[in-house]
């Protein structure tokens, strides 16, 4: 102790007689949750050369619109029993002349009407079309039971029923007077005449 008294009457600092204090703790890593490293993504995943990653672009929208003529439940018979699927009609067109029928089968309603739509674009036709967007001529067409005639006529509009109307409408005909000569109810057949009979116009 008259040591220590000496030293400090000296002017000396004591020594140390107790354990150094624990070092401080070490600062936040910036490579922890929310501060990631990249390219400059704060709070993210590592960013790469394109930086912060916006909202998706929306889809561009297709040029073809589309029409569905009915849809069905359809089944399979196999060994092990019953296999059930959808069949999917469809009618696209971008009502400037361009028409197209398609059928599609699938598990699923979604697969089904995307095969329909890749159908009727492989079936498309061109219409040949008057300067008022009707026809020139008349035209009778028959498909299985159905049969259909297109009958050009001014100042009328759009004259049909069944799928026969949906098949003008999308393929930009107007000035038309449509008939069913047959009695089928079947909507795919008397789309697909009124497509038989659109092939026969001349320019």
């Amino acid at each position: 102790m008259a040591d220590i008294e000496n030293n400090i009457t000296a002017g000396q600092a004591p020594e140390a007689t107790t354990a150094a204090a624990p070092s401080a703790k070490p600062a936040f890593s910036p490579r922890g949750r929310g501060a990631r490293g990249g390219a400059g993504r704060p709070g993210g995943r590592p960013g790469g050369p394109g930086g912060n990653r916006g909202p998706r672009p929306p889809r561009a929208k297709s040029e073809f619109d589309q029409k569905m003529i009915n849809i069905r439940r359809v089944a399979r018979v196999v060994a092990g029993g019953r296999r059930f699927s959808f069949s999917v009609a469809i009618i696209i067109g971008n009502k400037k002349g361009k028409v197209g029928v398609g059928l599609g089968k699938a598990g699923d309603t979604t697969l089904a009407i995307d095969k329909a739509v890749r159908d009727a674009k492989k079936h498309m036709i061109t219409i040949n079309l008057t300067k008022d967007t009707s026809i020139a001529h008349e035209v009778d067409a028959k498909y299985c039971a159905a049969r259909v005639s297109l009958m050009p006529a001014r100042g009328r509009g759009l004259v049909a029923g069944s799928s026969v109307r949906p098949v003008l409408e999308l393929g930009g005909v107007t000035n038309v007077v449509a008939k069913i000569h047959s009695g089928s109810k079947n909507g795919l057949n008397n789309a697909r005449a009124a497509i038989e009979a659109l092939k026969q116009l001349k320019a």
